[in-house]
């Protein structure tokens, strides 16, 4: 659905940015994404530097910079599943598998 304005035009999107915008693994990607927004919440309502973090966890400091600062393209989703776990918070996974209809999303993330 799109709308028009003098001044700029709204798309809605799918729900995936990195589906909107063409990524082939766009659903690692907003895995991802979601579980580093995730982490850096925890960070964030702890207080925790990212050289507290290490210490707390024994996970690199540079991983949490990282993260901070969405670079993850070095991560796979076990990594910040990990960290998630070291942090003090349990993760749980629900998968579902369905036909996609529609050119629907080929993988849809709720965390």
């Amino acid at each position: 659905m799109t709308s028009q304005n003098d001044d700029f035009e709204v798309a809605r999107g799918s729900g995936n940015v990195f589906r909107d915008f063409g990524h082939p693994a766009s659903g690692v990607e907003q895995t991802k994404a979601v579980l580093a927004a995730k982490i850096v919440g925890i960070l964030d309502d702890e207080g925790l530097t990212t050289h507290k973090a290490e210490v707390r966890t024994g996970i690199n400091h540079a991983d949490f910079a990282r993260i901070r600062i969405a670079r993850l393209d070095r991560f796979t989703i076990d990594r910040p599943l990990t960290i998630i776990e070291r942090l003090g918070r349990r993760v749980e996974v629900t998968i579902r598998v369905e036909e996609r209809r529609g050119g629907g999303a080929p993988v849809a993330v709720k965390v």
